[in-house]
């Protein structure tokens, strides 16, 4: 395998050349280039662009970083490139991310994070650092009816109650709660969601669409 690494600091880069030669396999031979900035690896890219993964450093001299991420993808799209940056705020972190990085791991993560992300992305995977993770599945994951019409935690199990037939007697003995304060509670549910009644509320808590 052929890695090329981008970081203008030399004792950085002499550092993570060092690092990544514990993902050599046995019986397999790891090259590493390292280059001080994208002149360099421009040099060497034309010359010969058979490498595995391109390491990336953001904070190059004489050109934007998240520009030229942006050029090696069009370029070579063939070749993942890791993002490693000290800025990882969420802004430049989703940046690089849409610019099409394979993975982004910041400088201040662990040499045994550097190199999880880097197994990850050879493996065909995208890597997002950790505290990002639950950020994205958040996105992803579809939002619950006390999410989309902003209920609290308590109106939310009440109206899991109502769903399942209880009647505010019995959702009060279950809670703990008056009658009365259930009663307030289904006031609320029916406010939020813009209903009237009981059938109506149940509607869009199991995901139907109420006629117009």
């Amino acid at each position: 395998m052929r890695f090329l690494v981008i970081e203008d600091h030399a004792l950085v880069r002499e550092g993570l050349v060092l690092a990544l030669k514990a993902l050599e396999e046995p019986g397999q031979t790891l090259a590493i280039e390292g280059v001080a900035n994208a002149e360099e690896a421009n040099a060497l890219l034309n010359e010969d662009d058979d490498f595995d993964l391109i390491v990336l450093d953001l904070m190059l001299p004489g050109t934007s970083g998240m520009a030229y991420l942006g050029a090696l993808r069009k370029r070579y799209p063939h070749i993942p490139v890791v993002v490693l940056s000290a800025l990882d705020d969420v802004e430049t972190v989703c940046k690089a991310m849409r610019q099409g990085a394979a993975g982004f791991i910041s400088k201040a993560s662990p040499t045994d994070t550097l190199l999880t992300a880097l197994r990850e992305v050879l493996a065909g995977e995208i890597w997002w650092p950790p505290a990002y993770r639950e950020m994205i599945h958040m996105r992803r994951r579809p939002k619950t009816v006390a999410e989309r019409f902003g209920l609290t935690r308590s109106q939310a199990r009440v109206l899991e109650l109502l769903a399942e037939g209880k009647t505010n007697r019995e959702i009060g003995e279950l809670l703990n709660v008056t009658e009365g304060t259930v009663k307030i509670h289904v006031s609320a549910i029916f406010k939020a969601l813009g209903v009237t009644n009981r059938a109506q509320a149940l509607l869009i808590a199991q995901g139907k669409q109420l006629a117009p």
